[in-house]
């Protein structure tokens, strides 16, 4: 499922003891500081946070990727990333939480410390100093002697109060054997906001967001030692293999087998992939499948609209809380996560829309709506009328829903066959009630057992946050029961 070529980009991770200490605006601002030298940087983050992607991107110009052992499995890390970073000078992986925290019970596994592993890829260690001196270097020791297969190539120190104390912590760190990459003071003009679910999404607040990011790069530029992150990051061992593409990780992803038919019985219909159907004057049959964006519905993973292009869609954008029609010709709907609950009023004012998503759904066409799109279906957010394709309501919620999950189909719907397994993830302080439909589509393994999500005719409405590339025979289905709609 990978193309030639997967090179040996130099590449750094940047982690921390824990989360808060500052790996966001450390990453960020590295990405900024290397691409205003005129180096390609290819940003990823470890894990399945949609937000930092986007500053990420708004730093080095190219699209933010995720790096997510549990959801894609640690067999498609590298390829996903080669795939990334290809004909980049320099890759920046921001991590995730601590450095060694990973899936609940699961070990290693989806850690940074993981992810870094798997990248073969040195460690920079961000280190929140604020409230700490010589004690610095036995933290950092601790952490560059846990694993020998993670090795720890440097520490920025972050929050750093004064002249005084950046030379008490260098003298600490010297006695360590792990250098000082960089020492950056506290700053608050490079803070984000954050709200319910973390940092606010660069979409809404462009402007802020370009002058935070320009203010990260300059820190960075002032407090660490580029040409020695950039000597760490050439450093880094060769990945060899190949990079994920998405055409062949389809052609490798067989379909369903056809049902046996009983003795007697008339041949079961051939898939809808086999079926004849009109063809445009390209010899392709490409069904429009509208894509939801601007700031209402920020999260996607970049590999979900290639592999519903290499599948034969045709992609296009829209913003829910702009346009007041779904693009022209369109055959499928796609609507991934966000905060409609931020923008409740908008998305319920635009009613010709609400009205065209709900006709789409009665004419039986694959809508796919995860978290933010489920609660846009319903009949109701926070007693504003939505869109009413499913009967149930939606309200936000104190109580913050937050894992990984393992996650079985519970009906055959536009996105999977009944039985199929797949790995996700929840990110919500939302209630939809009921939980689950007659159909419900998941079936998933917590804490406690439970069915949640909607199947109905076309439609596949669902809290779970998947990664079609670690399931990419979920994109040629949509986009066959779109053709054939």
């Amino acid at each position: 499922m990978m193309s030639s070529g997967a090179g040996s980009v130099p590449r750094l991770v940047i982690a921390a003891p824990a989360s808060g200490s500052g790996k966001t605006t450390v990453a960020t601002g590295l990405m900024a500081a290397f691409a205003s030298r005129g180096l390609a940087v290819s940003p990823h983050k470890v894990g399945p946070d949609y937000i930092d992607p986007g500053y990420h991107s708004l730093a080095s110009g190219r699209v933010g990727r995720n790096l997510d052992s549990y959801m894609c499995g640690p067999e498609l890390i590298a390829p996903l990333f080669a795939h990334g970073a290809r004909g980049c000078d320099l890759a920046v992986v921001e991590g995730v939480m601590g450095l060694f925290d990973g899936a609940s019970g699961e070990g290693e596994l989806a850690s940074t410390a993981h992810v870094a592993k798997l990248l073969r890829a040195p460690v920079v260690l961000v280190v929140d100093a604020s409230s700490q001196s010589r004690s610095v270097a036995a933290l950092v020791h601790g952490f560059a002697s846990w694993d020998p297969g993670v090795r720890i190539g440097g520490v920025i120190l972050n929050k750093v109060a004064s002249d005084r104390h950046e030379a008490l912590l260098r003298e600490a760190m010297d006695q360590s054997g792990v250098p000082v990459l960089g020492a950056l003071r506290r700053a608050e003009e490079v803070g984000t906001p954050s709200r319910h679910l973390g940092l606010v999404p660069v979409a809404e607040r462009r402007a802020e967001a370009v002058a935070a990011v320009a203010a990260m790069g300059a820190r960075v530029r002032a407090g660490c030692d580029l040409e020695a992150l950039f000597a760490l990051a050439r450093g880094a061992g060769s990945l060899g293999g190949a990079a994920w593409d998405a055409g062949e990780a389809l052609a490798f992803s067989p379909p369903p087998p056809l049902p046996v038919p009983s003795p007697g019985a008339a041949p079961p219909d051939p898939p809808v992939a086999l079926r004849a159907r009109p063809r445009t004057p390209d010899g392709l049959n490409r069904p429009v499948v509208a894509v939801a964006g601007g700031s209402a519905f920020t999260f996607s993973y970049a590999e979900q609209a290639e592999l519903l292009a290499a599948a034969g869609a045709e992609v296009v954008r829209f913003d829910p809380l702009r346009d007041e029609q779904l693009p022209d010709g369109t055959r499928g709907l796609v609507l991934g996560g966000g905060f409609p609950e931020v923008f409740g009023p908008e998305l319920s004012a635009n009613e010709p829309l609400r009205k065209a998503v709900a006709a789409l759904a009665e004419s039986g066409a694959p809508i796919a709506a995860e978290c933010a799109g489920l609660l846009y279906l319903c009949r109701e957010l926070d007693g504003l009328p939505m869109c009413g394709v499913i009967d149930a309501g939606a309200r936000m919620d104190a109580r913050l829903t937050l894992g990984y999950r393992d996650a079985v189909a519970v009906s055959d719907s536009s996105l999977a066959e009944a039985g199929t397994r797949m790995r996700g993830h929840e990110f919500h302080r939302t209630v939809v009630e009921p939980g689950a439909g007659t159909a419900a589509a998941w079936g998933l393994r917590t804490p406690v057992r439970r069915v949640e999500g909607f199947v109905q005719r076309g439609v596949h409405a669902s809290y779970l946050h998947t990664h079609w590339a670690g399931s990419p025979g979920v994109a040629r289905r949509f986009v066959e029961r779109c053709a054939g709609s």
